[in-house]
């Protein structure tokens, strides 16, 4: 393993619609704010430090499922590789921090999400022949293609179903809370 670079994790929020980018190496892009909060001991509050802004690019597989998974505003927790980009502008060179993402997801301290599998077909499983594209050329639903995912199948086979009666504790597991053993 390489420890050239530098990986970190931030947290913070959606600053503007993800853009996807499709070609031979899809990647989608957008910006994201942190904000560092700290109690003030002086003021007996918290308060918000200065904003930091990063371009978060996602690549591959995962950059179609950030698409359309993240929309500007929604609270996010991003772990990747820390870079920059330089460019120039008519004002001189510029520079911004870049965050490659290898994991990203919603923030659940702020809401909730349901995570659905996708389902990436090769071309040979493709029934019109393309790399996972439906016949007018627009990428797959993923929602209507979780359904297919074999390891579910198997999960669904191999691990019997419970219900309720099944997860509750008997009277003796319960440590601790004061229940009587019988």
């Amino acid at each position: 393993m390489s420890s050239n670079g530098l990986t970190l994790t931030l947290t913070g929020w959606v600053g503007t619609e993800p853009k996807h980018f499709p070609g031979s190496t899809p990647f989608t892009t957008f910006r994201m704010a942190s904000t560092r909060r700290f109690y003030d001991v002086r003021q007996s509050a918290w308060v918000d430090g200065r904003t930091l802004w990063f371009t978060v690019k996602v690549w591959r597989e995962a950059a179609l499922n950030v698409a359309e998974s993240l929309r500007k505003s929604d609270p996010v927790v991003v772990t990747g590789r820390l870079g920059t980009e330089e460019w120039e502008s008519p004002d001189g060179p510029r520079s911004t921090l870049v965050l490659e993402a290898t994991s990203i997801g919603p923030d659940l301290t702020y809401g909730q999400a349901r995570f659905v599998r996708t389902v990436h077909r090769s071309s040979s499983d493709a029934p019109d022949g393309g790399a996972g594209e439906s016949a007018e050329g627009e990428p797959p639903d993923h929602a209507a293609l979780a359904g297919a995912d074999p390891l579910g199948e198997l999960f669904e086979t191999a691990v019997p179903a419970l219900d309720d009666a099944d997860l509750e504790p008997e009277r003796g597991d319960l440590v601790g809370s004061g229940a009587e053993r019988e």
